[in-house]
């Protein structure tokens, strides 16, 4: 297959061949690595390339990859892309479609199959989803008793009125409010109303 990508390489006007190999010898790769725009080889070539290239300014040291006769699968499709490939094409691939992938590449384009691409969609989509919670402030943990005290507040009750309908006394509601203050970060009540409002966590009672 590389003497056929060879000669089918050398038969466009806009393509320069700067040699080839295969993945066992590390020291023309390495040279290859250090004077192509774009690599193109199978999926051992990632594991071939070494130390020296893929530490070089960046993921490839500025080379960018084409990974060909890929299997459609997900996990080592979504594993080549963490590795920074730039085209990832299937072993149905014909010529004019490596042609086509190694200009998209060298003009700053990524190519990958259509049937995968919703699993690059999807896999960023999770990847947003974890961050988001990662990110999101985390939730003050109040008491059930706090939260009925937060939702009383919000209706405008006082603390005798509030103590009345909960059955406590107004020295027990004013620990708690305090409490509660301090909790949220809170310098008033409106201020406390407001934080667990905006965090969804607001009781109906």
């Amino acid at each position: 297959m590389r003497e056929s990508l060879v000669r089918l390489f050398r038969k466009r006007s806009d393509f320069t061949v700067v040699g080839h190999a295969s993945s066992g010898e590390e020291n023309d790769l390495e040279f290859l690595g250090g004077n192509c725009d774009v690599l193109v080889g199978d999926c051992f070539v990632l594991n071939s390339l070494p130390a020296s290239f893929s530490d070089r300014n960046g993921e490839f040291g500025g080379t960018k990859i084409i990974l060909l006769g890929m299997k459609s699968d997900d996990e080592e499709f979504l594993e080549a892309v963490r590795s920074g490939i730039s085209g990832y094409l299937l072993q149905d691939a014909s010529g004019a479609d490596v042609i086509a992938a190694v200009r998209a590449v060298y003009r700053g384009e990524t190519v990958c199959p259509p049937q995968l691409c919703a699993v690059l969609f999807n896999f960023v989509v999770e990847a947003s989803k974890k961050l988001s919670v990662q990110n999101s402030p985390s939730k003050p943990d109040l008491t059930l008793r706090q939260q009925q005290l937060v939702a009383l507040v919000a209706k405008g009750l006082t603390n005798k009125e509030i103590a009345s309908q909960l059955n406590l006394s107004e020295f027990t509601v004013r620990n708690h409010i305090h409490r509660i203050l301090k909790r949220l970060d809170a310098e008033t009540r409106n201020e406390a109303v407001e934080t667990i409002r905006a965090q969804g966590n607001l009781l109906s009672v």
